[in-house]
């Protein structure tokens, strides 16, 4: 990754240069068995297309906040460096009266109508498909996503010591998410190339950091597991090898 590199979609854009085509972002669903892998390209073509919608349908900004209430998934990590991209703040699982935009996953709907601004639901089902019946006073974003374009351009340029994330009361600028995800790296013995398989949910900062922030700073890739506890060790071991795991956060 590229010194210089001062937001998350910095480092993106960073692990885009160096080698588009290696895995980025490994999901497991071990309740429903769902398996996706996103290469740094095709993750950064769904990033495009979310921060296009974020700035151009849903008219978004920089300095606007977003209630982010989704677990840990692939398409959080890509709502995650969607806002970098276009300077909005994400608050994970912050308050959605208090926000200017919110993204709901199926099972936080009700506390999401809180929000007086655009709301998107997602279903989070597999391969990214939408739901059987939209929600009401949302829009789906299955539906909404695929149109975008593939190129992201910001309106106004994103300052990296603006306001970026805001976690379990925690709250970091672009510059300093950067460097404490550089920091988590070195502390979980990440360097270019390393696997890391993580059970951690996106409800703090650990999690966060080794669900997507740490991995993306090394120049690595994350095996990124929802319902982890669904597995038996022995299972666990055998995704460990068949992953190509060099280094865990469980």
């Amino acid at each position: 990754m590229n010194a210089s590199d001062r937001t998350p979609a910095d480092l993106l854009r960073s692990a885009l240069a160096a080698d588009p085509a290696r895995p980025l972002v490994t999901f497991y669903d071990d309740a429903t068995g769902e398996r996706v892998e996103l290469s740094v390209a095709t993750f950064a073509n769904w990033v495009a297309k979310t921060a296009n919608l974020l700035q151009g349908d849903l008219a978004a900004a920089p300095g606007d906040r977003l209630a982010l209430l989704l677990p840990a998934h692939w398409q959080s990590a890509v709502w995650l460096l969607a806002c970098s991209s276009v300077g909005v703040t994400v608050e994970v699982g912050g308050d959605p009266a208090d926000a200017d935009l919110v993204v709901s996953g199926p099972d936080t709907l009700e506390a999401a109508r809180a929000c007086s601004g655009e709301r998107v639901a997602l279903a989070l089902r597999p391969l990214g498909g939408r739901f059987p019946q939209p929600p009401a006073g949302f829009a789906d974003y299955a539906v909404e996503v695929p149109g975008q374009g593939d190129r992201f351009a910001p309106y106004a340029p994103v300052d990296p010591a603006a306001p970026a994330l805001a976690v379990g009361g925690l709250e970091l600028t672009g510059v300093q998410l950067v460097e404490r995800a550089r920091a988590d790296a070195a502390d979980l013995g990440l360097s270019p190339g390393s696997r890391l398989l993580t059970g951690r949910a996106y409800d703090s900062w650990e999690g966060l950091s080794a669900g997507l922030f740490a991995p993306l700073a090394a120049g690595g890739s994350v095996v990124l597991c929802r319902h982890l506890g669904e597995l038996s060790q022995e299972s666990l071991e055998k995704r460990i090898e068949s992953e190509r795991v060099t280094n865990t956060a469980v």
